[in-house]
């Protein structure tokens, strides 16, 4: 209705002009209802021409959508482990730090493990305190060993000698004996011996991996145990959170809840703009929006970023080929859009619908002086024409509360 309006100015009005004031005819009596066609039908024409190009011309360069909405981000609560819920210590909605408990888990299971390991480390311990004293027993074997060899070597020793000073004084018999008992005590030695280095292997190396594998095990246990304790990743809000005691959770099949992290849907605004625009659309555009959570006012925003696909598009590998006419609706450019000034989108709730436009600016290749004379008219046009769009942005954020609250039928 605008554009018409507008239109008209340039058209319809120049020429009742010429026929009232140069022909002299009058309405109600030369223009009269029945001969408005006949008798200004160039005008007419010329604005409907001059409509349609025009607003083919505002919504290709300037174009606007209701299809914006604040999308935020929600983190599932979803424990590591099936189990039934012990405790819950948040209620159905509350605003939570980062580590905080949400809900604990039955844990009878994972204590008792943790006990069966720390009784293990002790288990362990105690090994130890026993492996030193058999050192300490080996190592008296060992210098009992050695002296009951050294007894027999030295008593061996003097009757060899006497033997050999005076042969026949001393039996052979007697001598071979003696050899036959330095051989055994040698075998003790060597026991002893390597009854000392197993009792010292045992001590510095059997028995640190054993507690370095109780050890390692009761981390393990530790690990599972806070795995029962399911704390808040990120500060946020938990919303609608209806779990009780009793319940069963299973990572699987059903998570426990919702969080909601502090600052979502509060940066961006998600629009999706038609496939028309894909040549127009650029960041660094200037924007406006209004949504119904915070009516009667227009958001200053630039767009940061276009999303290079559209979703409609998208297919999964499968068993199935992809027919075209499946897809019925025409997907849409997606544009994120921030707000100007900080805290622009302070008041709209997050999830919130929202109307908005892109606007189209030529001054820097104007400035340029890098195009002609015409050229640089036509996008002075077109850069002019976005101001009827930003007035029907005001006009939709004006009836927009009216349209929802009253004609909605609610």
């Amino acid at each position: 209705m605008l554009e018409i309006i507008l239109c008209s100015l340039v058209t319809v009005l120049p020429d009742y002009l010429y026929r009232r004031y140069w022909q002299g005819k009058r309405i109600g009596k030369e223009i009269t209802l029945y001969s408005v066609w006949f008798e200004l039908r160039f005008g007419i024409i010329g604005c409907l021409m001059l409509t349609v190009a025009l607003i083919t011309m505002i919504f290709y360069y300037h174009p606007s959508t209701t299809s914006a909405t604040l999308y935020y981000r929600t983190v599932p609560i979803v424990p590591e482990v099936a189990g039934r819920v012990a405790a819950v210590n948040v209620e159905l909605s509350a605003t939570v730090k980062q580590g905080d408990v949400l809900f604990r888990l039955d844990s009878a299971k994972q204590e008792a493990a943790l006990l069966t390991a720390k009784r293990k480390i002790a288990e362990v311990d105690a090994a130890m305190l026993s492996a030193q004293a058999d050192i300490m027993k080996a190592e008296g074997q060992l210098q009992e060993a050695k002296g009951a060899l050294q007894q027999a070597q030295d008593e061996l020793d003097t009757k060899s000698e006497l033997q050999r000073r005076n042969p026949g004084i001393v039996p052979q018999r007697d001598i071979e004996k003696l050899g036959v008992a330095v051989a055994g005590r040698q075998g003790s030695l060597d026991a002893a011996t390597a009854a000392k280095q197993s009792a010292t292997i045992r001590l510095t190396a059997l028995l640190p991996a054993e507690k370095a594998s109780a050890e390692a095990a009761l981390a393990e246990a530790q690990v599972d145990l806070d795995k029962t304790f399911i704390r808040a990743g990120v500060d946020g809000r938990v919303e609608q959170f209806g779990l009780r005691p009793g319940d069963i959770v299973n990572p699987m099949i059903r998570s426990a809840g919702v969080l909601i992290p502090q600052g979502a849907g509060r940066i961006a605004l998600a629009a999706g703009f038609g496939q028309i625009e894909a040549q127009v659309m650029r960041v660094g555009m200037v924007a406006e929006a209004t949504c119904i959570s915070k009516p009667w006012t227009i958001i200053p925003m630039v767009v940061t970023q276009v999303q290079d696909y559209i979703a409609a598009g998208q297919f999964r590998g499968g068993e199935q080929l992809i027919d075209a006419q499946n897809t019925v609706r025409p997907g849409t450019i997606l544009v994120f859009m921030e707000p100007i000034y900080k805290g622009g989108l302070d008041g709209v709730t997050p999830g919130s619908s929202c109307v908005a436009n892109a606007y189209t600016s030529n001054h820097e290749r104007i400035a340029s002086g890098k195009v002609g004379a015409f050229k640089s008219f036509a996008l002075h046009v077109v850069d002019a024409t976005g101001l009827v769009h930003a007035i029907l942005l005001r006009i939709q954020a004006v009836l927009l509360p009216i349209k929802t609250l009253v004609l909605s039928g609610h």
